[in-house]
């Protein structure tokens, strides 16, 4: 999703104004809106068919609720929400900087340093998520927002949703090929080591300015992501090896996000000794 606003008439949604629309997914259409206040956020507006009936917006209520509870500066939190408007909306912290997808085409690869400080800081906002018991499900590039080099992560939790049988059923999320686990290619429920596989797919992306599964046909990508046959070239070091353990095909064989973060921290977001890489 790009940042890029597109002016619009004159609108108001639960008190905010849009501005400009900055982008668009299969959940919904994202505004830049401000408050009388002044205060500027991201403002989604949801399809219709992501929520559905009472039961559907019950169950968004709950969501909002969880998610509400993530503060973090690597998370562009919820800061309002009405999951019994008429067309529901949940308003986040606007970010205004290009997604990663879009950073990297106009920048190119994030190199060095900053891709060490951009694994740490994208993984201590999967961390803060996962803390109020709640899983992203589609960590990707352009799910991240750069603020500077800093990534910001979007959308978190909120694919919940496709829990939903009337959703899964009629294929409404199917998601990004290349940044998908295998265990949900194969039908089975996501995890956190899900998100992990995600974070490394994502973190690879940054640092190659390529997708590790490739490109092509989407039963072709998946395929190879069921088989772990990822290119990794342009990645050195532990960080190569960690984000390759990271994308293993068997969730069990990955590092768990907190041996990712206890060696990512005292280089990045909490500096201090150095540890060895997760095995």
């Amino acid at each position: 999703m790009t940042t890029r606003p597109r002016e619009e008439p004159d609108v108001l949604v639960g008190g905010y104004r849009l501005l400009a629309k900055i982008g668009e997914g299969g959940m919904g259409v994202v505004h830049l809106a401000r408050r009388d206040d002044g205060q500027r956020v991201a403002l989604k507006v949801l399809r219709p068919h992501v929520v559905g009936d009472d039961d559907g917006r019950a169950r968004l209520e709950r969501e909002v609720d969880s998610l509400s509870r993530v503060h973090s500066r690597w998370v562009a939190e919820i800061v309002d929400a009405d999951p019994w408007a008429a067309v529901p909306w949940i308003a986040t912290r606007y970010v205004p900087g290009l997604s990663l997808h879009d950073h990297v085409l106009e920048e190119g690869p994030v190199r060095g340093a900053d891709l060490l400080w951009f694994a740490g800081c994208l993984a201590e906002g999967l961390d803060a998520v996962h803390a109020v018991g709640v899983l992203h499900r589609d960590v990707k590039p352009s799910n991240v927002l750069m603020e500077g080099r800093t990534p910001i992560l979007i959308d978190f939790g909120l694919a919940k949703l496709a829990d939903d049988p009337r959703m899964t059923q009629t294929g409404w999320l199917i998601g990004t090929p290349g940044y998908l686990a295998p265990e949900i290619l194969h039908g089975d429920d996501a995890t956190e080591a899900s998100d992990v596989h995600a974070w490394a797919a994502t973190v690879a992306y940054a640092g190659t300015g390529r997708a590790p599964f490739g490109r092509g046909p989407s039963a072709a990508v998946m395929d190879r992501v069921r088989r772990g046959e990822h290119d990794l070239s342009g990645l050195t070091g532990d960080l190569a090896r960690v984000v390759a353990a990271a994308l293993d095909p068997e969730p069990a064989n990955r590092p768990e996000l907190w041996e990712v973060l206890d060696w990512l921290r005292p280089q990045t977001t909490r500096v201090r000794r150095v540890v060895p890489p997760p095995p």
